[in-house]
């Protein structure tokens, strides 16, 4: 257990270790970060997960992707991309066809509404993404994303 002097307080930090205190800071800063993005995304009444589902369609363009393609480019994994875009779909933001090569695979695309919904909310949202980190600068940005990505590509192996 190690100390520290923060706002003039000793502290007590009950981390095992450096990483273990990164990894904490690392989450608990993407839960402020999301609280941040539901809140700008409830007005709209979407999830973050049917806002990047709705993102990944509209960047696939007219051709659309199967269920399993959307659940690979997710920020989050989701076990369940069916109930999203069911919900999707009820709202008429996405319609689903089965493929004409192979039955089995059921392919997504965002609707004329979906991408309106979403041309409606790239203003809003690209200031929720800035506003966190614009303090930083870009070579802090720069070494930030690099730091992340190498964490994340040692979990991949």
């Amino acid at each position: 257990m190690r100390t520290r002097l923060q706002n003039g307080i000793q502290q007590q930090h009950p981390f095992d270790s450096l990483e273990q205190e990164a990894l904490l800071n690392v989450l608990r800063t993407a839960d402020v970060f999301m609280q941040r993005i539901s809140a700008a995304l409830k007005p709209y009444g979407l999830s973050h997960s049917q806002y990047n589902v709705l993102r990944i369609l509209r960047g696939a363009g007219a051709d659309g992707l199967a269920c399993r393609e959307i659940g690979d480019r997710m920020i989050t994994r989701d076990p369940d991309i069916t109930r999203l875009l069911d919900r999707l779909e009820a709202r008429e933001l996405v319609t689903r066809t089965r493929d004409q090569q192979d039955r089995r695979v059921v392919m997504a695309r965002i609707t004329p509404e979906g991408v309106r919904l979403l041309a409606e909310l790239d203003g809003p949202m690209a200031e929720v993404d800035r506003r966190p980190l614009d303090h930083m600068g870009e070579s802090r940005l720069r070494a930030l994303i690099a730091l992340l990505e190498a964490a994340r590509e040692r979990e991949r192996g």
